[in-house]
């Protein structure tokens, strides 16, 4: 599973984190409002409890007439939302305001004397209504004494409305402060990381061989690291140039002995024969080692990219040639824009093995084509594909055959090297070489090298 970024990381870390804390923020504003406007609505009915005690007065008759302009207009006003009323401890009503008709018939139990309660009611409309019910004991002025229960209750809509307007300005506000927050973080890691971003491509960039180091001016914390990763490139430059070089010389060393062993043993006895035998032998054994140790070593850190095109029109021209005696066709179907990303003299002796071998086999036609495929796990491969229309190697001795010193023809004049050098400088790149049968009956090699497009 590919890991995110850092960048993207510390994104998600810090929203979950704002998401947490303004959660919390906002679950505890809305339960200070809350019991803020709860405790706000019990004062207010506590207030107009008492003006409606205060206003009370009992007439003629021993029942109890309140003052309603003074202890609240609304109360005179059906359906306004705020009622009232005093009963007696048998359930008996005293008194209820003329807004209650219609809306409100029950306004909870007798309170004892001195005693009060805040308590929720239900109009004959389903509307939720808080109330204050508080029981004293009245004397009239004939001196007899009742307990009596005053309540108010008041609407809840008002309250509700306020609630609603709150919460919807809170997660509003926090929205917006999140949105501009996560902006502003989001730029501000854009910001910070975008050295690490101007590492990661230029690393990239030496990979694809398009730059050989990477740039000076570096913040202190990545400048270490930055200085090892080009001395480490010129070293590996380094290294690689003077291990060709001492194989060159070596090379040189070997060949001198043998040309003059081969010299001093002439003539056309067994003993000559066996001994020039076994000193091409040497020879080519030398030659193959040699190259497969002077082969680049797979994709080094600053490759540069090879164009494949006009590598494979060289040896197309070289190939027509060397065959000339042979009537064939050598097609290329290789776009322009594709680039092996590795070392030329590898690509130029694999490809050329492999298509000398196709001149050499086919009856009368080769095709080379190229293309680049993605493959699973790694970076875009150079796919390449030789086939001919000759006898074709069979299945039984398609896996012998990359063996090194082994012929599918005996008969035919080699080491039994070409093939099994390509293996070899194939895998050294981290590829692979398939032997397959051609859509003509012939063979068909197929080469995954590294490589892109230009």
């Amino acid at each position: 599973m590919r890991a995110h970024s850092v960048s993207r990381r510390l994104l998600i870390s810090v929203t979950l984190l704002l998401a947490v804390f303004f959660g919390v923020m906002v679950a505890l504003l809305d339960a200070r409002f809350r019991d803020m406007a709860q405790a706000s609505l019990r004062e207010l009915l506590d207030a107009q409890i008492v003006a409606l005690i205060a206003s009370a007065e009992t007439d003629d008759s021993g029942s109890m007439v309140p003052s309603l302009q003074i202890a609240e207009a609304r109360l005179t006003t059906p359906g306004s939302g705020l009622y009232a009323a005093v009963h007696g401890s048998g359930g008996r009503m005293f008194w209820r305001s003329p807004s209650a008709a219609g809306s409100l018939t029950v306004f909870g139990a007798a309170q004892q004397p001195g005693s009060r309660e805040f308590h929720y009611l239900y109009g004959a409309r389903g509307e939720r209504l808080a109330a204050v019910s508080r029981g004293l004991r009245w004397e009239d002025e004939t001196g007899s004494a009742r307990d009596l229960t005053f309540t108010v209750a008041s609407s809840l809509e008002t309250y509700d409305r306020q609630l609603q307007n709150f919460r919807r300005s809170l997660y509003g506000g926090f929205a917006v402060v999140t949105a501009l927050l996560l902006l502003a973080l989001a730029l501000f890691l854009r910001w910070s990381l975008s050295p690490l971003r101007r590492l990661a491509a230029q690393i990239r960039d030496v990979e694809r061989g398009e730059r050989t180091t990477l740039d000076e001016r570096w913040p202190v914390e990545l400048a270490g690291v930055v200085g090892n990763l080009n001395t480490l490139l010129q070293a590996e430059r380094t290294r690689i140039a003077r291990y060709r070089d001492t194989l060159g010389n070596l090379a040189h060393t070997l060949k001198t002995p043998l040309a003059v062993l081969r010299t001093s043993v002439s003539g056309d006895g067994p003993v000559a024969k066996a001994v020039n035998a076994e000193v091409d032998r040497m020879t080519a054994i030398v030659e193959h080692q040699l190259r497969r140790a002077a082969t680049s070593g797979g994709v080094s850190v600053g490759a540069q990219g090879v164009a494949v095109l006009p590598l494979a029109q060289d040896l197309r021209s070289a190939l027509l040639k060397v065959h000339g005696a042979k009537d064939f066709s050598l097609e290329l179907a290789v776009p322009p824009q594709l680039l092996f990303v590795g070392d030329r003299n590898d690509l130029f002796e694999a490809l050329g093995n492999v298509m000398d071998n196709a001149a050499k086999w086919c009856r009368s036609r080769v095709r080379v084509t190229a293309a680049i495929a993605a493959q699973s796990g790694e970076g875009p491969r150079l796919l390449l594909s030789i086939e001919d229309d000759g006898p074709g190697i069979r299945a039984a001795d398609r896996d012998r055959v990359l063996e090194r010193g082994t012929r599918a023809d005996q008969h035919t004049p080699g080491h039994g090297l070409g093939l099994a050098m390509v293996r070899e400088m194939v895998e050294l790149y981290g590829g692979s070489l398939a032997l397959g049968e051609s859509q003509w009956g012939g063979t068909r090699v197929e080469l995954r090298l590294p490589g892109r497009i230009r």
